[in-house]
């Protein structure tokens, strides 16, 4: 009944269509004299009741067309032809439409600042420079973006060991490379220095880095100028130090053997030695162990060393090495803080076996912990021998991290409060998309148990293999997550997908090979 009642109104409006169209042209025919004339002779001569044939002729032709042009219109089968494709329609309602970026779901808790990993997106504006500092920053697009991102608002003080200032680190490097490309100085002099300093920091401001990065990264306008160092020009470092040795050591860094076996720190470190006058001092026998002076020389004229590098490097490729050598820095230290443990002390101190109290105060200490920030996956066996040792110090002498279930994910951020995300021992980087707002790829999410240390010394911990003895690797049996404690975890882990920045943490994680993350090679 339905169908019949409106296939009668479509065949009525198309009837009222064809009345229309006739009726307009029955206007511009009177609106011309003569026409109207001819046809008032012609129409005389003809029968009333031929004249209503034509007329009812003419509507249901036009009734015809469309109909068959809106069944065209709704035939599946029917493909346009290339003249229908080249010419869009003219009116104003096919406009194209304009989508969001992105669709990011209401935070529940409105009176509440949102999370530190909460989808949002930088706002960017024009900013306001010193207009004297004598470099070209559009030359330095790419690293200040690339900075920018991994330095971004909510992110900085999150990464700030990892990812935030060993790229900023790097840019500043990159950025004195930049600068003695057009005169012989490696360094900067003190007031443009802080010019440029200022111009930099606003330039990553402006494209939504953290404002507060020089406190985070604990950087100043000082580190541009190569402090104490008594070589500052190309001219005398030329001629001191075997440039030809350094670059080969260091225009391609192995980020696998680096760290353990080094080919450009060594390279570095002579040539800082050499331009400090320090290689004289100990090839003639002198004492320079402990003398503040001298060590200061040394570090300032690393520096130095580094923008003689970025000189003569591509920025590409002088940010990817000094990115690895910052990645074998920050691998071999534990950034996060420990209180002292004295409950966790007190609940494990004679424990043998599974005890709920013990587990109850060590879960909470962790806890604490897991708030601080986001570390790799080197770190974290670091950070759980470290804690293990103030443990054994304390009196704990049980492995309480197999009596508890403790993974070395539980040493990091966690995702939802059930999941933790470890990055990369490599260096990494954020990524800023238009749709998903920042990611970043996160490492050996799987259950391998934290290392519990067998002295309470430090001493004898190895990031290097064959001295350093692995965790074992999870098998099928530990692959069933045992430490989330039965907990249900709304995240989807996929093969080679990014951790990617959603209501609170990471909604996805990056789950490669066993080796690659561990390779310590």
């Amino acid at each position: 009944m339905c169908s019949t009642s409106s296939g009668f109104t479509a065949s009525l409006q198309s009837l009222l269509r064809s009345y229309k169209r006739v009726f307009c042209c029955m206007i511009q025919w009177l609106q011309k004299a003569s026409i109207a004339m001819d046809c008032f002779q012609i129409v005389s001569r003809v029968k009333g009741s031929l004249f209503q044939q034509l007329l009812l002729f003419i509507f249901w032709l036009s009734s015809f067309q469309d109909v068959a042009t809106l069944q065209t219109l709704h035939d599946p089968s029917h493909i346009s032809s290339t003249s229908e494709l080249a010419h869009p329609p003219a009116t104003a309602l096919f406009e194209p439409i304009e989508i969001s970026p992105a669709v990011i779901p209401r935070y529940p808790y409105p009176d509440a600042s949102l999370p530190p990993m909460y989808p949002s997106f930088p706002s960017t504006y024009e900013p306001n420079l010193t207009g004297r500092c004598p470099v070209n920053f559009s030359a330095m697009s790419n690293i200040m973006g690339k900075t920018a991102s991994d330095c971004s608002l909510p992110l900085a003080a999150l990464v700030g060991n990892v990812i935030c200032c060993p790229q900023l680190g790097s840019l500043l490097h990159i950025f004195q490379g930049y600068y003695s490309v057009d005169s012989d100085n490696l360094v900067l002099r003190n007031a443009v220095a802080n010019d440029c300093f200022s111009d930099i920091i606003s330039i990553l401001a402006s494209r939504g880095a953290n404002s507060t990065i020089p406190t985070v990264c604990s950087v100043k306008s000082s580190n541009l100028t190569g402090g104490s160092c008594p070589v500052k020009d190309v001219s005398t470092f030329e001629k001191t130090v075997n440039t030809s040795k350094l670059l080969e050591a260091c225009s391609t860094v192995d980020p696998l053997k680096e760290c353990c076996r080094p080919v450009c720190q060594p390279a570095i470190m002579e040539a800082a030695l050499q331009i400090s006058g320090t290689q004289m001092m100990l090839n003639d026998n002198k004492n320079v162990v402990g003398e503040t002076n001298h060590i200061d020389a040394i570090n300032d004229c690393k520096g130095v060393v580094y923008s003689y590098l970025s000189r003569e490097l591509s920025p590409d490729v002088a940010n990817t090495a000094f990115r690895i050598l910052s990645a074998c820095k920050v691998n071999k230290v534990c950034p996060l803080e420990f209180n002292e443990p004295s409950e966790v002390i007190k609940a494990c101190r004679n424990v043998a076996a599974p005890s709920p109290s013990c587990c109850s105060s060590l879960n909470t200490y962790i806890a604490g912990i897991q708030k601080q920030m986001l570390i790799t996956n080197k770190q974290a066996i670091v950070c759980a021998t470290m804690f293990g040792s103030i443990l054994r110090k304390g009196g704990v002498l049980t492995n309480v991290y197999e009596l508890c279930d403790v993974d070395l994910k539980d040493f990091s951020i966690q995702a939802y409060g059930q999941q933790g995300c470890l990055l990369r021992s490599l260096p990494a980087d954020v990524v800023f998309d238009n749709s998903t707002g920042y990611s970043f790829t996160c490492d050996l999410t799987d259950n391998i148990g934290a290392p519990w240390p067998s002295s309470s010394s430090m001493s004898s911990l190895s990031l290097c293999a064959p001295e350093m003895s692995l965790p074992a690797l999870p098998t099928s049996e530990t692959l069933k997550n045992p430490g989330c404690h039965g907990c249900t975890l709304e995240m989807l882990a996929l093969p080679r997908q990014p951790c990617i920045v959603s209501n609170l943490f990471c909604s996805s994680f990056f789950i490669p090979p066993f080796s690659p993350p561990l390779e310590l090679g």
